[in-house]
């Protein structure tokens, strides 16, 4: 960050590196070749003691705390010039993130509510930017949630220490299934074993064998049921937290990792006890570094607040070598990229920096027509995710109120909205539900641009948006891993700098060349005999 600034952010996994890694040497590297001077802090954000051991001597804070006493500032040498090294909590570095992206002035009181794997706690931020513990509501919400999917894989091993970070998104797609809002008893029982212990137990798997959803699959029906009423107990513990304690309609903030439950942060909208509500695309860790950043701003400036867009992150490197004779390469204007997701071919969507946080949100994207059901499961595979799992929708702003009843900017789809026509089949969830993104020319002129010209030829301003990786691994960012990711996950292209690369023994693209052949010579003047 720069003078209130976010100028870049590096995340692990991004370029195609495994979810969830630790930072290396190279992403030291990346961060050293984008700044030109030497800073005035570096900051680390704090972590559990043990873990932050390979830190080395200097001041590292701990995972909770959000005292002043848990920060730690000293002078050190870097380049030859003295700089502050600072660290405070991890707990501390959601609650600044969140805060400090949330457009708030500066000072303006609010509440917080951070929950994830660990926290799971309500707080009230005052005019001072002090920050109020206002009351544990539950330890481990997320690592309670994800739990059940474990129960019922038969493939997630019952000897693990915890659960898979993955499994949290899967479930949200599977509580979606749910066709009941009462517990049976056998229910209540597995409930109260999974939400009244003060952590998640270590013998859980161990102590659940009898349980009619150990390894019965995800697919089950029951447990599809089961996981939508387990949802709605874990929000509505935090909800009657909320209704009994939280009475002044200020404003919500969310951090966390459970921030990116868009069914939930939904339900705090619906709730009305806030004056709005407000979730950082970096809602996750993946936003840690930068609040561990702004605290430290508020610290030496007194000024918690920034400016920031979400495309922070870095340029694609289209430099790399690949096999570029295996496509024909045509100039990429919106209105054929438009005609060619029109005849159903599914491109891969490149444009300028990442998008910090998890979300593809029109920068590192896979694109298609929103019609049609078979879409959905073509990009399930592409994806080599289960098909349970729902595609989103990105819409331009205008036509969001009449396709998905929302009547204001959802730019960082973290919120659900209701279908309101069965013509989207491919982003529209089994419940009726799309998880919306919305368009602006300002907020992504180049999509916003494509969606316009796709609105001309079918009457929707809506695509198919989902994330350009490999499984298991954060964006691409480079020509070779797309060329190769194009021709082993069956894209049909992709669109890199205003060039679309269409693969010549794509079975659509060969259609889409006939058919434009057949029309050409359909409209050729015919001689006169």
């Amino acid at each position: 960050m720069r003078d209130g600034r976010l100028v870049f952010s590096i995340e692990a996994e991004k370029d195609s590196n495994y979810r969830y890694m630790p930072a290396s040497p190279r992403d030291l590297l990346a961060a050293l070749g984008q700044i030109d001077e030497v800073p005035d802090a570096v900051c680390v954000g704090g972590w559990w003691p043990r873990e932050a051991r390979p830190m080395g001597s200097a001041p590292h804070a701990c995972y909770r705390g959000i005292e002043p006493s848990c920060i730690f500032v000293e002078r050190r040498r870097m380049f030859g010039q003295n700089i502050w090294n600072f660290s405070s909590s991890h707990e501390r570095s959601h609650l600044l993130c969140a805060y400090g992206m949330s457009g708030l002035p500066n000072g303006t009181p609010c509440y917080a509510l951070v929950w994830e794997g660990a926290i799971g706690a309500f707080y009230e931020i005052n005019v001072d930017t002090n920050i109020t513990l206002l009351g544990n509501v539950m330890n481990q919400p997320g690592n309670r949630y994800c739990s059940i999917y474990g129960l019922a894989d038969p493939t997630f091993p019952k000897n693990a220490p915890f659960s898979r970070f993955s499994d949290a998104g899967k479930l949200m797609a599977l509580a979606s299934f749910s066709r009941r809002s009462a517990a049976t008893p056998a229910e209540e029982e597995l409930i109260n074993f999974l939400l009244s212990t003060p952590d998640v137990r270590l013998d859980m798997y161990e102590r659940l064998t009898d349980s009619p959803y150990f390894n019965v699959g995800v697919e089950d029906a029951d447990f599809r049921d089961f996981a939508g009423i387990y949802s709605d107990r874990i929000f509505e513990a935090f909800h009657a937290f909320a209704r009994a304690n939280m009475r002044k309609g200020l404003p919500l903030i969310i951090a966390g990792g459970c921030g990116l439950n868009c069914d939930w942060n939904s339900k705090w909208v619906e709730t009305g006890l806030f004056e709005h509500v407000f979730v950082p695309p970096v809602a996750n860790d993946s936003g840690s570094a930068l609040g561990t950043a702004i605290d430290a701003q508020l610290r030496f400036t007194g000024d918690a607040t920034i400016e920031w867009d979400v495309y922070s992150g870095l340029e694609f490197d289209a430099n790399r070598a690949f096999e570029s004779d295996r496509y024909d390469v045509l100039e990429a204007g919106p209105d054929l990229v438009a005609e060619l997701l029109v005849n159903d071919l599914i491109l891969g969507w490149v444009n300028g920096r990442w998008e910090i946080g998890p979300r593809a949100l029109g920068n590192r994207s896979i694109l298609a027509a929103p019609f049609a059901e078979a879409t959905r499961v073509r990009l399930n595979d592409i994806k080599q995710r289960e098909q349970f799992r729902p595609i989103a929708p990105v819409c331009l702003r205008e036509d969001a109120a009449r396709w998905f009843g929302c009547m204001h900017d959802s730019p960082h789809m973290l919120f659900t909205y209701r279908a309101t026509t069965t013509a989207l089949a491919a982003v529209t969830h089994v419940n009726g539900t799309a998880r919306l993104q919305t368009v602006t020319a300002t907020s992504n002129g180049p999509l916003h641009d494509l969606l316009v010209a796709f609105r001309r030829s079918t009457g929707y301003g809506v695509l198919c948006n989902t994330s350009l990786n490999f499984s298991g691994k954060g964006f691409i960012n480079n020509i070779a891993d797309l060329d190769t990711y194009a021709v082993e996950h069956g894209l049909d292209g992709f669109v890199v700098e205003g060039h679309v690369y269409l693969l010549k023994a794509s079975e659509r693209y060969q259609l889409y060349v006939e058919r434009a052949r057949s029309l050409q010579t359909e409209d050729a003047p015919r001689a006169r005999s």
